[in-house]
């Protein structure tokens, strides 16, 4: 006790006019005083933890919010959604009352990951009349080539599926924007050379902003990744657009990804593999 006094003593001899006024300020004012140190936690608090992931909190605990103006809908999966009750899915599956018309599905990552599940997805998926793609999650730890083999040498696409999917969110710390984009520029040549058909890129718009605004990139469809919002800020030209990872389906526990196709079923099954004709190669961009 002695010492709390000496260590109070001691202050009010280092500030002795803050410690006056402090001694005859009234109750009030102690209480203002509360109030508005408590007002400012609270903002800050909101301002900082909920404001920024608002939007996603509304998706995950309020009503479903879908996009307007579109009726082709389809989801994306991975080996995250566990088994998939596919009859489910294709007898009750509805997205904004409209059936889900395609679905995407990781295959591979990197030079030498198989998502475990996508041997079953992407065989269940045609079995259950799904127009299928698989896509490929972009790897930072390996060559633009490399990785293309590995997809190649695991995915095998055929008539009436959708065009591979390159999923490219990441660049290498190290590595140069013209280095990066040419690597990517391998992947897609590689496997377009393949299929004879263009792969279709996925990103969030911002980094395609960033790293894949080249002309050349706008030569393939673009499939959008931009989530809780009712129109996309992109403003160039896109096939797909991934607007939420909070959707729920009957046959999937769980959170699934939505997404649109801008456009017709008619136009989704135009864009398959054996429904148009091939594309001019460059190989000035093999890398």
């Amino acid at each position: 006790m002695n010492k709390a006094r000496a260590r109070r003593s001691r202050w009010r001899e280092h500030h002795p006019l803050l410690s006056r006024l402090l001694s005859i300020m009234p109750g009030w004012a102690w209480w203002l005083g509360g109030g508005i140190v408590v007002v400012a936690y609270i903002w800050a608090f909101y301002y900082f933890f909920v404001s920024p992931f608002g939007f996603r909190w509304r998706a995950l605990y309020g009503d479903a919010d879908y996009p307007s103006g579109y009726e082709i809908h389809g989801i994306d999966i991975s080996h995250h959604q566990g088994e998939i009750d596919w009859e489910a899915l294709r007898n009750n599956g509805m997205i904004n009352k409209y059936p889900v018309r395609f679905v995407m599905i990781k295959a591979t990552e990197g030079a030498s990951n198989i998502d475990k599940r996508f041997e079953d997805n992407f065989y269940m998926a045609r079995e259950y009349g799904f127009v299928r793609g698989a896509y490929h999650f972009w790897s930072t730890m390996s060559t633009g080539r490399a990785q293309a083999e590995f997809f190649l040498k695991n995915v095998q696409l055929e008539e009436g599926d959708l065009p591979p999917v390159l999923d490219v969110e990441h660049k290498a710390k190290g590595q140069s924007p013209e280095d990066f984009k040419k690597s990517v520029l391998t992947w897609l040549r590689l496997v377009e050379r393949h299929y004879g058909v263009k792969p279709i890129i996925y990103t969030y718009y911002k980094f395609k902003k960033a790293y894949l605004s080249d002309s050349i990139f706008d030569t393939y469809p673009y499939w959008i990744a931009h989530y809780y919002v009712d129109k996309v800020e992109y403003k160039g030209k896109w096939k797909f657009w991934q607007h939420t990872d909070c959707g729920r389906l009957p046959g999937i526990k769980g959170y699934v990804d939505l997404d649109i196709y801008n456009g017709s079923y008619y136009d989704l099954l135009q864009l398959t593999i054996g429904s148009g004709g091939g594309n001019e190669e460059d190989d000035d961009y093999l890398y």
